[in-house]
């Protein structure tokens, strides 16, 4: 064997390869499990979805084979541009001219073949990202850089919005971690959290308790980021106002039913108009008192006196603080609105399911709930391979392509998800070192991307299956059914491989 050959051997990363493998393999196993009752064939029979996947898995396996050993690595950051744009027109003409399936416009029908361009956009998406981060003069703490690299990010996302694929779009979501790898202050990783538990919390509970929240969370980080001098004092003044305004609503609940119950006494006795007329007063004046107004009152006359501190001692944390408190109280207010309106009716009949407001099992809860029954009913170690009965009968929707992970859970029992959460993992952990491990910025922040992908695929995925999340329909990375699917992700990675393989082979 020559000295080369082994070089470019052991500059392959065989355990990334392996783990794909495995993983492909696997969700070939179970698309059969999930589909064998109802579709003749065999696992390499045409007429089936295991068949088809077979022939999906062996063309991935030749893009693999091209990408890694025959096209010139420097192609992908020279063309990524151009990429990038073809994409994007596809993504916009999907719209157009698509079909309807089951309220989405994102396919396109090429004869016995369907192919979905949100797949790829991932690939492009990613590609221009590194190309742009890994410039040379490229900052991210600077407005013009930070703002082309979510333009980079938002475009696709919001076309793939108005095709109503919001699973897809979701996905995007995951490119803030590369971000904040290469400079993002972390504190954009707290806002969006904060953006997602106020918009929930303001549909789960009340208006009230979401700005209380919002507020307790601002006051706590200004006691700790502030000077440490005042931070007891300023511990003491939150700690008050929050007391104070916390209890406003059961205080005010209290006057009420005290109002009340006196109005019952006055009407057992002689009247007196007097006094009736007065409770008559304070009943209705205490009625139209709104908690949640009193707090942005409370809110509105500390502004000014915040914000001229804040400019007075220079405190740029507590303008940012005040900044993020209104725009939190926009959200608040605005939250009903975008719940009615932007989203559609299935995503809100979801949502609603999952938080709770309302109970359809029968409905748009169906899918979780059996699939939910079918994972519980796996046990340690499944009921055997083609023994599920859950699987075999078809009581899970979708299960050979969004819900794939709980035929893997009701056949393969509580340590077979383990098994693939663990290949996930290491897959993700592999990208992750080999991506630290690259002088080059580009094939660098690309393997974050590819990472963060992989992960935002597998959080929403399995977390849908298992209820944490709403079904908003997003394959299961190399297990789903599909071949846009697998060969999306099978060129996202081996990418990757083919830039990490050009890097190390000289090193």
């Amino acid at each position: 064997m020559t000295e080369r050959s082994t070089h470019t051997r052991q500059s392959v990363d065989w355990w990334l390869i392996g783990a794909y493998l495995a993983l492909v393999i696997i969700g070939w196993l179970n698309i059969y499990a999930a589909t064998h009752s109802s579709e003749p064939g065999s696992l390499i029979s045409w007429s089936s979805r295991a068949g088809k996947q077979f022939v999906w898995i062996l063309t991935s396996l030749g893009l693999a084979g091209l990408i890694l050993y025959i096209l010139p690595s420097r192609l992908w950051e020279s063309t990524c541009i151009p990429f990038y744009v073809m994409v994007l027109g596809l993504l916009v003409l999907v719209i157009f001219v698509s079909s309807d399936v089951k309220g989405s416009h994102s396919w396109f029908n090429l004869g016995p073949v369907r192919f979905q361009p949100a797949e790829i956009s991932k690939i492009s998406t990613s590609l221009l990202l590194s190309y742009v981060m890994s410039q040379q003069n490229f900052r991210m703490t600077r407005w013009k850089d930070f703002w082309t690299v979510v333009l980079i990010i938002a475009v696709p996302m919001l076309v793939i919005v108005g095709e109503s694929e919001t699973g897809s779009a979701l996905v995007y979501a995951g490119f803030i971690f590369v971000l904040y790898r290469e400079g993002l202050s972390g504190w954009w990783l707290g806002a969006i959290g904060l953006i997602i538990m106020l918009f929930v919390g303001t549909l789960k509970w009340s208006s009230y308790w979401s700005v209380m929240f919002m507020t307790a969370m601002l006051l706590l980080c200004n006691a700790f980021m502030g000077p440490v001098r005042s931070r007891n004092k300023r511990l003491l003044y939150g700690g008050v106002f929050l007391l104070v305004m916390g209890t406003f609503p059961f205080v005010l609940r209290h006057f009420c039913e005290q109002v009340q119950a006196h109005m019952d006494f006055l009407s057992t006795r002689v009247w007196v108009p007097a006094a009736d007329e007065t409770y008559n007063y304070a009943w209705s004046f205490l009625l139209k008192v709104n908690p949640l107004w009193v707090l942005l009152g409370a809110g509105a006359l500390a502004l000014p006196l915040l914000a001229w501190k804040a400019w007075n001692g220079r405190d740029r944390f507590l303008a940012i603080s005040l900044g993020v408190w209104t725009a939190g109280v926009a959200l608040v207010f605005s939250t009903d609105y975008i719940f009615q309106n932007v989203l559609q009716p299935h995503q809100r009949s979801r949502i609603e399911v999952l938080l709770g407001l309302r109970e359809d099992p029968a409905g748009v809860g169906y899918n979780v709930m059996q699939s939910k029954i079918a994972i519980g009913s796996g046990g340690l170690f499944g009921k055997g391979y083609l023994q599920g009965t859950q699987t075999t009968f078809g009581f899970v929707p979708e299960q050979a392509t969004d819900f794939i992970f709980c035929t893997v859970g009701e056949e393969w029992g509580f340590f077979g998800c383990l098994l693939v959460i663990g290949l996930y993992t290491f897959l993700i952990a592999r990208l992750v070192l080999d991506a630290e491990s690259c002088r080059g910025k580009f094939t660098r922040i690309y393997g974050y991307c590819v990472a963060a992908c992989v992960f935002m695929h597998l959080f929403i995925n399995v977390g849908m299956t298992i209820g944490l999340m709403p079904v908003i329909g997003i394959p299961l990375p190399l297990l789903s059914y599909g071949g846009s699917s697998l060969w999306a992700f099978t060129i996202l990675i081996f990418i990757f491989l083919s830039l990490y393989r050009n890097e190390k082979k000289y090193f």
